[in-house]
């Protein structure tokens, strides 16, 4: 418990206390004399009412030193102060002992809410052990650890920042990035992300990137940044609130003045002197200043959407604001890219075609092209050459590498130009080649103008692709369309293997984006199109969309940038359930607005006929409050 809970609750108990043995003094008769009891009364429920209450009284002369009364504080005090005055002592004593109550109570609330967030947080290392040239090790701060300097983690460390394992192999627990469960294998030359704990032996790894560039560092940001981003509710709320409570004032004073003239001058026609009903319209009107108090509404909108971010960062999704959960319950449409997001991006070479020279000749070649390229077809060509033969990069033997957008690469192998890409690079560069027939990512080669061959290569589907598909039809979503710079045969057969509604292939980036730009135009306000995708190459597509997914973001920098949504743990049927979470929210949000608004509105109406006294308000305020809060904190399950 918090030392601020424990304050909390120690001045609820001490105001109890001390109420209580007011009410015992007065019913067993303890003090016989009237005056001497009121005067006990007063000290005792006076100290009570300080203990408690000092904190909002505080905080509501500081909002009306600063021009900004209206706010519950300024509510709650005006309200107590008036029961005060009107000798309710103990009314104006269990008005701020409710308050500190439900706020005690919303302090838990939002505790719970954030947990997921404050363990995702902690992921954030603390320390390093840097390996010195004669092979010492010195514990430091990992943001002094340069690029190239090489840290040794232990088995149950933390990696303190991204790089890549020089040394060792090992297992690596993901889940506070993830939330996989399931340990991932790591090995010589796999890049590996801080944050991560390393589970099983030691292993070296030589740093990428700097500390404040790390996986773990960005992650923390966007968390950290996530509350700047307010929903339209959350906008609505808080000008909502900005003119509540001034009209919640005025109707109050309205309560007991227009009665109370009305009274006095009848009274004063007919020549009476009783003014008595005065205190009951003024009593009418505090109680309407305590029923009327805005927390619920206030507390439990932003709550809901945070408690929503928090139950996604458990399961491995980090959304940069809760404008995106807005906008995530209204998508209709569904875009993904294909590689990397609806297959797995581990390609394998199956086939050399139509070469003049030997496979060995043409993978060395294409290795070397294709060297200063992470895209997933690079990889697995220079991972073919690796393990058929052994294949080694002499980086000295390549010059003038430069990715022609959307067609392939350029690059100067050996003093010979190479050109690496598809149909329509060999077209862009009037190269006659041979089609392939085979289904498959094909890679044409050609060197100084000539046509060498193509190589083939083919990506698996992820096994929960075709699920996410399906259960995303199943929640309401009108098309699901998959865009990808493949061959078409290759994309529409992929397409028609997971049931998605239409293919786009061949296309460049910009042919991505204006495809996306023709689905937007065929959607009316009320409905968005998410885009999910693998954060590089498609980052003019995410932030096209009206929300951006990326799709293994896992160490990718691009993804974190662009994307509104980051899926950590690489599983497309993540998307179906952050949609879903996104609609429950804004019922929850919904219910809670509609709930409070109810109650406070009866409330208003028994309390300006003075059907409700100020006890039944307070239960009210508070009960329908912490009913909200119950309501908001249930999207955590």
């Amino acid at each position: 418990m918090s030392k601020e809970r424990k304050e909390s609750l120690i001045k609820i108990v001490l105001a109890s206390i001390l109420i209580l043995i007011s009410v015992l003094i007065e019913k067993l008769n303890l003090v016989s004399d009237k005056n001497l009891l009121n005067i006990i009364d007063l000290v005792l429920s006076l100290a009570a009412y300080l203990i408690v209450g000092y904190k909002v009284i505080k905080e509501a002369f500081e909002g009306i030193i600063n021009k900004n009364p209206m706010d519950e504080n300024f509510l709650m005090t005006l309200a107590s102060f008036g029961a005060f005055l009107l000798t309710e002592y103990h009314e104006g004593v269990f008005v701020m002992l409710f308050y500190q109550v439900g706020e005690l109570f919303e302090d838990i609330a939002v505790d719970s809410s954030t947990k997921s967030i404050k363990d995702l947080v902690e992921i954030k290392p603390t320390k390093a052990n840097l390996q010195k040239s004669n092979g010492d090790i010195e514990e430091v701060d990992p943001s002094t650890v340069k690029i190239g300097d090489i840290v040794v983690v232990k088995p149950g460390e933390k990696i303190p920042l991204d790089g890549i394992i020089i040394e060792g192999d090992s297992e690596l627990d993901t889940s506070m990035l993830t939330g996989e469960s399931i340990p991932r294998v790591c090995m010589k030359d796999d890049e590996v992300q801080s944050g991560l704990i390393n589970v099983d032996k030691l292993i070296k790894v030589k740093v990428t990137k700097l500390y404040e560039d790390s996986t773990a560092n960005r992650i923390i940001d966007l968390i950290n940044n996530s509350s700047s981003k307010k929903s339209n509710s959350e906008n609505f709320i808080t000008e909502f609130a900005r003119v509540y409570t001034p009209i919640v004032c005025i109707i109050a004073i309205a309560v007991f003045l227009i009665p109370s003239l009305f009274n006095i001058i009848m009274n004063l026609t007919k020549g009476i002197n009783d003014f008595s009903f005065i205190k009951d319209y003024l009593y009418r009107a505090l109680t309407i200043l305590v029923i009327s108090c805005p927390c619920a509404i206030i507390l439990s909108v932003p709550l809901g959407f945070f408690s929503a971010i928090g139950k996604a960062s458990r399961t491995g999704v980090l959304i940069k604001g809760s404008n995106y959960i807005e906008t995530l319950s209204k998508v209709k449409v569904v875009a993904f890219d294909k590689t990397g997001t609806m297959t797995k991006g581990v390609f394998e070479v199956v086939g050399i075609h139509h070469a003049t020279m030997s496979d060995e000749d043409i993978l060395r070649i294409a290795s070397h092209a294709e060297f200063f390229s992470n895209h997933p077809i690079s990889k697995s060509i220079k991972r073919a050459y690796e393990k058929r033969y052994n294949g080694v990069i002499d980086k000295s033997i390549i010059k003038d590498t430069k990715e022609i957008s959307g067609f392939g690469i350029s690059s100067n192998v050996d003093g010979k130009t190479v050109l690496m890409g598809d149909d329509k690079l060999m077209e862009l560069y009037n190269i006659e080649y041979i089609k392939c027939r085979d289904m498959g990512s094909i890679v044409h080669v050609a060197i100084d103008g000539k046509y060498e061959g193509h190589i083939l290569i083919r990506d698996l589907i992820k096994d929960d692709a075709k699920l996410a598909i399906d259960n995303l039809k199943k929640i309401g979503v009108k098309k699901c369309i998959m865009l990808t710079g493949d061959m078409k045969n290759v994309g529409e057969a992929i397409g028609k293997e997971l049931d998605i509604d239409e293919v786009h292939a061949e296309l460049t980036p910009q042919g991505k984006v204006d495809v996306i730009e023709d689905e937007l135009s065929k959607l009316d306000k009320k409905q968005k199109l998410a885009f999910v995708g693998d954060g590089i190459n498609d980052a003019p597509v995410l932030k096209r969309a009206d929300v951006g997914i990326s799709m293994g973001g896992l160490g990718s920098d691009a993804a974190i940038e662009v994307s509104d949504v980051v899926l950590m743990n690489d599983s497309p049927t993540m998307v179906e359930k952050i949609i879903k979470l996104s609609r429950k929210t804004m019922i929850v949000t919904y219910e809670n607005i509609i709930l409070a608004l109810f109650i406070k509105i009866l409330f208003l109406v028994l309390s300006s006929f003075g059907i409700s006294n100020m006890w039944l308000a307070v239960f009210a305020d508070v009960g329908v409050m912490i009913m909200c809060v119950i309501n908001a904190i249930r999207l955590m399950i």
